[in-house]
């Protein structure tokens, strides 16, 4: 917060706990209304307490306080003792007094019912910084709450976010009433002692029984059109009124502040049409997002870790002119591979490891044998590294066909070869740093499975787990925990509206709605359980599906064309036709980057 003007600095540890952004905003609110406010007085020597030896030194004080060593004046030079005297330069001693334990104290009691939902709290919010601040410089304590609710579960001592996100979430129909007032006054002990104590809300609070005697900031929302400000008086018990008028910043800030003040904005790129994304997909760990643009690059993201990170600049590969982009991948140890073909053969643009080092690929292949499918206008498909133990690096692509190929490991001299491993995959991921795919069931007959199958990739045999599913359809999802050994958590469609998370503790059965697409499986923040998020047919809007009750999750700006959430985060993406591509944090319920295609002239 080193960038907070000097005018502000006072609050800066209070104002650090927003985005340099909305600090600013807020800051503003918080100078003006400290000045209407004043400050606490500290104690000194004129609140008595009993007496406790001596502290320091003053420059004042009766006579049978002077230092010793002053009285050698007296003897010495006379008239130096007068001069000295008349001028403040003669040291006493300070005597201390012993304070009361909990003399001190400010109370702040905030309206939370329908007079003072909306705009109002954002001054609200500017007060609680400015008492919070001006309490903290006397070493009174600060305790504060909603006026609304039970003061044995929401008390809250001191600033911070968690105490004002529950602040922001409370909120009641019914307007404050003395009967409010009385609980508190009962629980935190306001009639034994005198205290600072603040109602804050609307002018009703003014005849509240027991309100006399108690400082009152009072908050109003003038009603003309196009206001955009808020009036405040400011009545301190004992003092005179005084009035300020809070101009507010813009309604996206104004929305920031009242639904999560901690959230940074979100990054946000614009893109040239030339740039425009087609396709995006997650890389094998989950932590990178690939994006293909329709100039025929690929770019290759991490995804921010929080809605107040920094994203870094992604990695690009542009293709030569003459070649074609068949898929991209994100190795976890570094490193953007992009598969182009050229003619009959195909080039890797990035190298592949091997034993010696790292090594250009080429690849072609075997005649009378399948190749990944390139359809005119068809986006890129995905590809997926890992290096065996013995450094050789192995690289699968599955096409949009559900075709699973194997790029073989480069050779010294020539190209390698590209073979088709499986016919039917409907998804691959790398699982604790394990490459793993989903086979569809195969048709009936004799040796064919009827479920779907869990392949280990790059294992001798192959390695085959049965997965008690008949559709096939698979998703592989976040979860921190209650995840299936073998694949982390996931996802397999059973029948048509039927799908089934495969969890350590067993099978739990999902059903989804006739007409919404799944389109992930992830496990949101405790106590939430593992579920589905799901695309409904207005093409727009998320839904969440799992053992509770449903719940959306966002909603998209237009219809949406693409949409997939990573195995490796609580975050998913969606692009929609208009070309927005957006990743949503389901941990904060936000937006983590934003990007959207220039509009043209």
């Amino acid at each position: 917060m080193n960038a907070l003007p000097p005018s502000l600095r006072p609050w800066a540890a209070q104002l650090a706990l927003f985005p340099e952004d909305l600090a600013r905003h807020l800051g503003q609110h918080v100078a003006r209304l400290s000045a209407a406010v004043g400050a606490l007085r500290p104690r000194g020597d004129a609140d008595g307490g009993e007496p406790q030896g001596y502290d320091g030194l003053a420059r004042r004080g009766p006579f049978d306080r002077l230092l010793v060593s002053e009285w050698l004046w007296a003897l010495e030079a006379p008239e130096e003792l007068v001069r000295r005297a008349a001028f403040g330069e003669l040291s006493f001693l300070k005597p201390a007094f012993r304070q009361p334990q909990g003399a001190r104290r400010t109370v702040v009691l905030l309206d939370v019912g329908p007079d003072q939902l909306g705009l109002p709290r954002i001054a609200h919010l500017a007060l609680l910084v400015v008492l919070a601040r001006r309490a903290e410089a006397v070493g009174a304590a600060f305790t504060w709450g909603a006026l609304q609710t039970d003061p044995a579960r929401a008390t809250h001592e001191g600033l911070g976010g968690t105490s004002l996100l529950a602040w922001l979430d409370a909120r009641s129909n019914a307007p404050a009433s003395a009967l409010h007032l009385a609980a508190w006054r009962d629980a935190l002990g306001l009639s034994q002692a005198p205290e600072d104590v603040w109602l804050v809300g609307s002018s009703r609070l003014g005849r509240l029984e027991d309100a006399a005697g108690m400082s009152r900031v009072e908050v109003s929302e003038p009603m003309e059109p196009g206001a955009h400000r808020l009036t405040v008086d400011v009545r301190p018990a004992g003092r005179e009124q005084r009035s300020v008028v809070l101009e507010l910043p813009a309604p996206d800030d104004c929305l920031r502040l009242l639904r999560n003040p901690f959230a940074s904005r979100p990054a946000w790129e614009s893109r040239t049409g030339d740039r425009r994304i087609v396709k995006f997909a997650f890389a094998g760990d989950g932590r990178r997002v690939l994006l293909f643009s329709s100039n025929g690059g690929v770019e290759a993201l991490a995804v921010p870790h929080s809605p107040r990170a920094t994203v870094p600049k992604p990695r690009r590969i542009f293709v030569h002119p003459g070649q074609q982009v068949v898929a991209a991948g994100w190795r976890s140890s570094g490193g953007l591979l992009v598969l182009a073909r050229h003619g009959d053969s195909y080039v890797m643009h990035g190298q592949v490891r091997t034993p010696e080092g790292l090594r250009r690929a080429r690849y072609h292949a075997v005649e009378n044998h399948p190749q990944p499918a390139i359809e005119e206008g068809a986006p890129p498909s995905s590809l997926m590294s890992w290096v065996d133990p013995r450094g050789w690096e192995r690289i699968w692509l599955r096409d949009g066909m559900g075709r699973l190929f194997l790029l073989a490991p480069p050779s010294t001299g020539g190209t390698s070869v590209l073979l088709q491993e499986e016919e039917a995959v409907s998804a691959m991921a790398e699982v604790r740093s394990r490459p793993l795919c989903v086979l569809r069931p195969q048709s009936v007959g004799k040796g064919r499975a009827i479920i779907s199958r869990l392949k280990v990739l790059g294992e001798e045999p192959a390695r085959f787990v049965p997965i008690n599913a008949r559709h096939g359809e698979a998703h592989f999802g976040y979860s921190p925990s209650e995840a299936h050994p073998e694949a982390g958590l996931l996802a397999v469609r059973d029948k048509e509206l039927e799908w089934k998370l495969f969890l350590a503790t067993g099978v739990t059965v999902v059903p989804v709605p006739e007409g919404f697409r799944v389109v992930g499986v992830v496990q949101p923040p405790a106590p939430s359980p593992p579920g589905l998020v799901a695309l409904h047919p207005d093409q727009r809007t998320f839904h969440f599906f799992s053992g509770q009750a449903p719940r959306t999750l966002a909603v998209a700006s237009g219809p949406v064309v693409q949409a997939s959430a990573s195995h490796g985060q609580p975050v998913f993406g969606w692009l929609t036709r208009a070309g927005e591509f957006v990743l949503w944090d389901l941990m904060e319920q936000t937006v983590l980057y934003r990007s959207v295609p220039e509009a043209t002239p």
